[in-house]
């Protein structure tokens, strides 16, 4: 069987978008079925409007890139999460989707699939890390298989060392991921590609 991958991300002013592209580009180099998906805004019209980056993302994406949905996450069987920091967590608008998925959880339906995550902050040590660790967290709950970036492959050293998943420290204003972490975000894509197709081959471990 082959890989079926959902990319869906959270991104305010572009950053995260970018390296959502990238991992679906390495994904689909690897011979995978690839979502692009974003969640929904939750922010107010006056917290936006306070952001012309923030407003020009939103007028750029709003009618190119689906909204993710549950089939979405029920048709996958590889799973790729992009979110900014906010305060060492994912967004909130991040989180409330990834919340609406009770229903297939209860079904047991995301279980046993491979799952990855990229980030961006404002700061280089803004939360990165932390914010993959607490994502990670929801994946133990779901039964997933966590796949990180480790240091397997020299792109990784090169796009800053994080082997968690790619990251890309964003500044204020916000600035686009240089090529390098967008080659390991499409590095990451295809590895998680790659799991994806390996673990759906695989049979299910029975319950005793």
């Amino acid at each position: 069987m082959s890989a079926r991958i959902l990319v869906v991300y959270y991104s305010s002013t572009g950053s995260v978008h970018r390296l959502a592209e990238a991992v679906r580009g390495g994904a689909t180099e690897a011979g995978a079925q690839v979502r692009l998906r974003r969640v929904s805004e939750l922010a107010p019209d006056e917290a936006i409007a306070s952001n012309e980056d923030w407003i020009a993302h939103k007028q750029a994406t709003d009618d190119v890139v689906p909204v993710a949905t549950l089939d979405d996450l029920e048709w996958a069987n590889g799973y790729a999460f992009g979110t900014p920091t906010r305060y060492g967590a994912p967004a909130a608008q991040l989180k409330q989707f990834i919340d609406s998925a009770s229903s297939l959880w209860h079904e047991g339906k995301l279980a046993d699939k491979p799952v990855t995550t990229f980030v961006s902050s404002a700061e280089l040590h803004g939360g990165q890390e932390a914010t993959i660790l607490s994502l990670n967290n929801v994946f133990y709950h779901w039964g997933s298989i966590i796949v990180p970036l480790g240091y397997t492959d020299d792109i990784v050293y090169a796009a800053g060392g994080n082997p968690y998943g790619t990251s890309w420290p964003a500044g204020f204003p916000s600035s686009m991921p240089d090529e390098t972490v967008l080659q390991c975000a499409h590095y990451q894509g295809g590895r998680l590609a790659h799991f994806a197709e390996l673990l759906s081959a695989a049979p299910t471990p029975a319950a005793d």
